[in-house]
């Protein structure tokens, strides 16, 4: 059997790691600014990640949502503290898109209507509903275009509260941070703004912080900038460090019912351990405000850079947008200067997402190789310059 080829690969295999950084068999190491999307949040093999599960799969790795779970409820709890979101309730799944499909079916029961508002370049998944709200045209099938769907630009109000006005609308959902878009920031206002219209016409605020939360913009979730308290939140990713888990946040005037919601793995002991193992490290390392500073620090030295356009982001959720295609910028640092940068679908943007736990020595690491990059980036431009003019 052969794998179904959907993925373009680098030609490196990663076997272990250890805090930022990743290592290969032949122990060549990595410095991991990248974290798989934006997943391993409290750095790789954590000791205290590590010891917890390690204990939790001796004991008891798996059973149904039809049985009491503890853990459920200290992770609940934990959350609820960390993130200073008492007033929500949790329900427990895989992944970030199974979090936006659950979302977006509950605001629906809610409504009783279809039509979602969503922005243009977001991306919220590629399960059927999540694809269709996702502004990716080219990943979606026909069937999952039935869902109705309109794209508005982002931190433009005007044209979202003329579209709420005609009263059809099930949901308004928005990203935290525009991850896969290349890094762009709804601003505060915008988001009052949203809030203020999704309580006038009773239509539920969803707000995607499936890439941005859990500490990475330097609060727990990127919104908390601004102040407002969506009806609904989506979480994923940085969750679990690794471990697959991912979560919705209903405010509590949602009232659940039995049936309404329901998964086979979410919430399961080993999920529950790793996503309370990742709360316990932010907490006691205190990486929230690592995130805020350190990503300061970096947007500080990042914007001193040659052929840069601009440099977007909150916290450790880092855009870099130059003036050229980084395709061979991100090869060559991957391949010569043994760094993980991420891409989007902006050609000349570089996503930076290390894990909350880096040090202003990794991060001046970082710096120091990015620059390696430019200067072979700007010396191959110039010989090609040269051959052309010869």
């Amino acid at each position: 059997m052969q794998l179904f080829n959907v993925y373009p690969l680098f030609d490196i295999e990663p076997i272990k790691g250890k805090g930022s950084f990743v290592f290969t068999e032949n122990n060549t190491a990595y410095l991991d600014f990248y974290t798989g999307h934006a997943v391993v949040s409290i750095g790789h093999s954590h000791p205290h990640y590590v010891k917890k599960l390690s204990q939790q799969v001796q004991q008891l790795g798996f059973y149904s949502n039809s049985v009491q779970n503890n853990l459920q409820e200290q992770l609940a709890k934990k959350l609820g503290e960390i993130s200073e979101l008492k007033d929500y309730q949790l329900f427990l799944c895989n992944s970030g898109a199974e979090a936006v499909e659950n979302a977006l079916k509950i605001a629906s029961h809610l409504t009783g209507k279809t039509k979602v508002i969503a922005f243009e370049k977001a991306f919220h998944g590629r399960t059927a509903a999540a694809i269709n709200i996702t502004d990716m045209k080219k990943f979606k099938p026909a069937i999952n275009t039935g869902y109705p769907v309109e794209f508005h630009a982002l931190n433009q109000i005007q044209s979202v509260k003329e579209s709420l006005e005609k009263g059809d609308t099930c949901a308004i959902i928005i990203e935290g941070i525009q991850g896969i878009a290349g890094i762009h920031v709804p601003n505060n206002l915008f988001l009052k703004e949203l809030s203020s219209l999704s309580k006038k016409y009773n239509v539920p605020l969803i707000l995607d912080e499936i890439q941005s939360g859990f500490g990475r913009s330097g609060k727990f979730f990127a919104f908390q900038y601004s102040n407002i308290k969506p009806d609904i939140i989506t979480m994923a990713k940085g969750m679990g460090n690794g471990f697959p888990v991912g979560g919705v946040l209903f405010k509590n005037h949602i009232k659940p019912a039995f049936g309404l919601a329901g998964t086979t793995f979410g919430g399961n002991h080993l999920a529950c351990t790793a996503s309370l193992a990742v709360l316990e490290v932010l907490e006691n390392e205190k990486l929230i405000k690592n995130a805020e500073q350190l990503g300061a620090y970096l947007k500080s030295q990042l914007t001193k850079l040659p052929n840069l356009v601009e440099v977007r982001g909150r916290g450790l959720m880092i855009g870099l947008e130059f003036d050229f295609p980084i395709k061979t910028l991100r090869a060559h640092l991957l391949y010569h200067q043994k760094v993980f940068t991420g891409s989007s679908s902006h050609p000349n943007t570089l996503r930076i997402l290390p894990p909350l736990s880096i040090t202003k020595k990794e991060a001046d690491l970082f710096i120091q190789k990015l620059k390696l990059g430019l200067a072979f980036i700007t010396e191959k431009s110039k010989a090609k310059k040269s051959m052309i003019s010869q």
